[in-house]
């Protein structure tokens, strides 16, 4: 078998181990001609990370036929971080072991056992989304920041002109107001008023995941409906979706 990923920078690499040890314990990454795809959903059922990362996406990508590896993420965590933002990465497998090269003048190959996976399937939901926004990475991380001085929770409020962000809890209450056509607000497309509120801890652990892979949060959502965030992993191509599933208010 022919497997060879690799990647002129580590940052695609930290984003997606980040991005994925956030929910769970281990990964199973699927390898095909097309690239390398993972989908799994956190022991409590309210996220789910999606992987597509393209071959196009990568300085070199070989595979001769589909199959798939699992790792500990903690473990891939700690390899991955050995490599400073600028290093090339490759990943091989060999023998029932991950193989990691780091090269930036000199090379250093790291082995990581392979494991057997526990985790089952795990379907993607049927979704329609009647809002679609594309906002700074950097405002929406500090709006969470902000709200999360006097909630838990966040509630996203769409109109056709603006999205507002409000939280409120026993102390108090606090709103973020982004408006459409600013330097925050890329893009907005509201097919239909919509509110729903979130976890901020689980957005917050989302967006801080990736780090500097990406610039901007594609968020989409409907009205009481799970919530679906899109990073890119970098210009050439690849990308994470998360979702989060809504808080129900109680009666």
């Amino acid at each position: 078998m022919v497997f060879l990923a690799k990647t002129s920078t580590s940052g695609e690499w930290k984003a997606v181990s980040s991005a994925i040890s956030t929910l769970v314990e281990e990964a199973t990454f699927e390898a095909s001609l097309e690239g390398i795809t993972f989908r799994a959903m956190d022991p409590s059922h309210v996220a789910l990370v999606d992987l597509l990362w393209p071959k196009s996406a990568f300085e070199k990508y070989e595979c001769d036929k589909p199959f798939k590896f699992t790792v500990k993420m903690e473990d891939f965590a700690k390899l991955i971080k050995r490599a400073d933002t600028k290093d090339n990465i490759e990943i091989t497998t060999s023998d029932e072991m991950l193989v990691l090269r780091i090269v930036d003048g000199y090379k250093r190959e790291f082995l990581l056992h392979l494991i057997e996976s526990t985790y089952g399937p795990t379907p993607l939901p049927k979704l329609s989304f009647n809002v679609r926004a594309t906002v700074a990475e950097r405002a929406f991380e500090r709006m969470l920041i902000d709200i999360s001085a006097v909630s838990d929770h966040v509630t996203i409020d769409a109109s056709k002109d603006r999205l507002v962000f409000t939280g409120k809890s026993d102390i108090g209450s606090g709103s973020v107001t982004l408006e459409k056509a600013t330097q925050d607000v890329l893009e907005l497309e509201v097919k239909e008023d919509s509110k729903a509120t979130y976890n901020i801890e689980y957005l917050s652990g989302m967006i801080k995941a990736t780090g500097s892979a990406s610039d901007t949060v594609a968020l989409e959502y409907s009205n009481k409906m799970p919530i679906r965030l899109e990073l890119k992993l970098s210009d050439l191509g690849g990308r994470i979706h998360f979702y989060l599933a809504p808080r129900i208010e109680e009666k």
